[in-house]
């Protein structure tokens, strides 16, 4: 889910795997009172820690790529909501100085967009209209086929992620902590292999996977990562038995929408890229697992789904740009690699085990296979 900015021994790791991914599909940092496209075809947004000002609030059905610079001190992100809060398309961690792209299909309807500096609260909000007629990017057989297949992933992953999840939250209302810690990366790293699709729910997210470190002040605190302080700090589950109720009942709402819900090209090609800023901000600063340091576990699952958009995007890409096709099969190799040598029978090496060096050649691995994945979105929309 969105994270603030990094905080901590990990901080110096984070700023360098964020600033690279932050610069891939980026161009140079334009004037935040920036009103017109900084190219043809993008659409500006002027963001700060007070405000978010898109160059237009109507624009035509079809693809459209924001251009959202970051003129503010904090890290920020950039949403396009349908009505409900659904979540069209988002990009996070713009940090401070950057314009990172954002690409979304939208048909004609009423949007919203909205800055979140600091990556808290609902955000800074503006109305879009989107009107006239488009041919959606699924009308190419290739890419209703990769939207097909990538959606056969997510029912498969969805089906475990539920499963597992049952099991852990029995071994929580159980009190049996030992049974419990070990489901507990178990049954997350399904969660992270479809996170992307997860985010277009609004506050299901944050209800299920919500940090300490990520509330805004009188919100209620639910969801994995509570019932992870109880287990690994206060080693006291028995009042948690609620927490682990509403915990299984957001997952079994998530599967139930996340398999009927209708994806596009460019939620493939997005989440791809969504999957890596999650690894560069959270699993490489080992603050998304704080307390139990199973953060490898989550980097992990964070590949393999961003390989499987990828993967699923595949046959597209071949054809559109074969070159791209060859490195991003290297640059996914080369970070396999770097993770499995921290691989451990069946899991991985708390994230505290790990030196600088050892994080340091991670990030390199993450930031070098960013570059490629950035390039497939503007493909992807031709």
């Amino acid at each position: 889910m969105s994270r603030p900015a990094s905080r901590g021994p990990g901080l110096a790791i984070a700023a360098l795997a964020l600033t690279g991914l932050a610069a891939c599909g980026s161009g140079e940092p334009a004037a935040v009172g920036a009103s017109a496209p900084a190219e043809p075809g993008k659409i500006t947004v002027a963001a700060s820690d007070t405000e978010c000002r898109p160059a237009v609030t109507e624009v035509p059905a079809g693809t459209t790529t924001f251009a959202i610079t970051n003129g503010g001190s904090k890290v920020t992100e950039f949403y396009v909501y349908a009505p409900g809060d659904r979540v069209m398309a988002e990009v996070e961690n713009i940090v401070p100085g950057l314009t990172r792209d954002l690409i979304a299909e939208l048909p004609a309807g009423t949007y919203e967009t909205a800055c979140k500096p600091g990556m808290v609260g609902k955000g800074i909000r503006n109305p879009l209209k989107v009107t006239g007629e488009h041919k959606p990017l699924t009308a190419d057989a290739k890419l209703a086929r990769a939207t097909a297949d990538y959606k056969r992933y997510v029912k498969s992953q969805t089906g475990t992620l539920l499963v597992k999840t049952e099991e852990f939250v029995d071994a929580v209302k159980a009190g049996d902590i030992e049974q419990a810690k070990a489901l507990y990366p178990v049954s997350r790293t399904y969660w992270e292999r479809i996170e992307p699709v997860a985010e277009i729910f609004g506050d299901l997210d944050p209800a299920i996977d919500a940090r300490e470190a990520d509330l805004a002040e009188g919100e209620e605190w639910t969801g994995f990562h509570r019932i992870e302080k109880d287990l690994w700090i206060t080693k006291d589950v028995r009042g948690d038995g609620p927490t682990a109720d509403k915990l299984l009942a957001d997952v079994k709402t998530i599967v139930a929408r996340a398999n009927a819900t209708e994806l596009t090209p460019l939620n493939l090609a997005n989440g791809a890229k969504e999957l890596l800023d999650e690894v560069a901000t959270g699993k490489i600063t080992g603050e998304e697992d704080i307390w139990s340091h199973t953060d490898l576990w989550d980097f992990d699952a964070n590949l393999e789904g961003s390989k499987a958009a990828v993967q699923a995007l595949r046959p597209v890409l071949e054809e559109r740009a074969p070159d791209l096709v060859k490195t991003l099969d290297e640059r996914f190799a080369a970070a396999e690699a770097a993770l499995a040598v921290h691989q451990r029978g069946d899991g991985w090496r708390p994230h505290d085990e790990l030196s600088k060096a050892e994080l340091k050649k991670l990030s390199d691995a993450i930031n070098a296979l960013g570059e490629p994945i950035s390039r497939i979105a503007p493909i992807v929309a031709k």
